[in-house]
Formats: structure tokens, sequence, C-alpha cells
């Protein structure tokens, strides 16, 4: 059995920071590219910014600039960074990893989300 938790998450004022966390766990033999969506109110979900084993980066242009993914392949966890934080990256923000268990079976794994609101 896989999880994915994300921690960090919160109220904060626009142009202030906060630094997502997302830890998988369990029956992992490897994970490949690890990512964070987020679905704004009244929204569909949308890409953030993806990140592969070997640290390629992906960004959607709304957080190009701002936004930083990084990850820690020892401890399994992917980090967001975010910056300069604005009123529309109001969303729940989820992390989704894909991962391989140790039955070898691949599939995408998603977390239950972690809440951010920018406002004054």
């Amino acid at each position: 059995q896989v999880q994915l938790v994300e921690s960090g998450g919160g109220l904060v004022q626009p142009g202030g920071s906060l630094r997502l966390s997302c830890a998988a766990s369990g029956s992992i033999f490897s994970i490949n590219a690890m990512g964070w969506y987020r679905q704004p109110p009244g929204k569909e979900r949308e890409l953030v910014a993806t990140i592969l084993s070997g640290g390629l980066t992906n960004y959607a242009e709304s957080g190009k600039g701002r936004f930083t993914i990084s990850r820690d392949n020892a401890k399994n966890t992917v980090y967001l960074q975010m910056n300069s934080l604005k009123p529309e990256d109001t969303a729940v923000y989820y992390c989704n990893a894909d991962i391989i268990a140790t039955n070898r079976i691949r599939r995408g794994y998603w977390g239950e989300g972690t809440v951010v609101t920018v406002s004054s």
C-alpha cells in the first residue's frame, strides 16, 4: 500500500510565500515523476509543476518565475516553494506521483490535498 501525504498549506497574504511538502510512503519500489496540481474553487484541477526522478522540471505558465518544485529522492518527498502568491493561487493543492510498488505494479497516486488561501 502506498500513501501520499501533503503538508504546508494555509492562509497567506498576497505577496507572501508558502512551502508545500508531499511525502510518499509504503510499499514503494521506485518513483518516477512527481508533481503538484491544484483545483481552484469552482474550477477544474490543473497542473502546477512536475519533476522527474533525474530532476527535469516542467511548470505551468501561471507559476513560472514564482514557484519552484524540487524533490528529495532519499526521502521520497516532493516540495513546492511558492513565492509572490496571488489571490488567484487560492486552491486545493494535490500531490501526484508515478510509483512502481514492490509488487512491480505501476500506477499514479494522489494525495488528499492541502488548502492554500491567499487573502488579505
